[in-house]
């Protein structure tokens, strides 16, 4: 995202008014999600100081700082599993743009994830994995994107250490294990990743 994240973090870059990051709190608040945990890596004071407590969203934000030496996906998640209680949590990645509804989750007491996927963009045309009925397969005639919200298990991550460590292979794994349920959500979504991609959600 260069030079856009020079002197600010991805998750405080503006679309349409507001920082990335609000729409997601404001969406899990609206879903009636009280308890948000936020990874924060470099810069990520400035996303402290801007959310605060979460008092303003109506929320209790807790921070889970990587400092300058990123954890990656998996990693981050291992090191911020101690804020999240015990039950499975809902997982949105900051840099994506989307008006899915995060109150339709579900509960994936059985499961160790529930992924949404989406169709795939023009930048990522070979998708991640495909979907049979309500279960994701590695394989199959037509693969979708996974849109980086879910829901997952503590279990899923039980056995690995605290490190960096990336999360696709753990799904991998699952998937192959039949432990991942998944749904398509057809509506408004992008990876807001680039500044290309980030200029086209402001012009529309």
């Amino acid at each position: 995202m260069k030079p856009l994240t020079n002197d600010i973090p991805k998750p405080l870059l503006i679309v349409r008014g507001k920082p990335l990051l609000q729409y997601h709190i404001e969406a899990l608040a609206a879903a009636s999600v009280t308890d948000i945990v936020i990874n924060t890596g470099i810069m990520g004071d400035m996303i402290e100081k801007y959310f605060g407590s979460g008092e303003v969203f109506n929320v209790n934000i807790t921070y889970s700082a990587e400092g300058n030496n990123p954890l990656e996906t998996g990693g981050g998640i291992k090191n911020a599993l101690h804020y999240l209680g015990d039950a499975p949590f809902i997982l949105v990645n900051a840099d994506i743009w989307t008006d899915y509804n995060m109150s339709q989750l579900p509960d994936t007491a059985n499961d160790h994830a529930h992924l949404v996927m989406v169709d795939n963009p023009t930048h990522h045309p070979q998708g991640d994995f495909s979907l049979s009925g309500h279960r994701l397969k590695e394989t199959g005639d037509t693969k979708l994107t996974y849109s980086g919200i879910g829901v997952f298990s503590h279990a899923l991550f039980a056995d690995m250490p605290e490190k960096v460590f990336p999360l696709g292979p753990l799904l991998r794994t699952a998937i192959q294990q039949d432990r991942v349920s998944a749904e398509h959500y057809a509506g408004v979504w992008c990876d807001a990743g680039t500044p290309d991609r980030l200029q086209s959600i402001n012009s529309t």
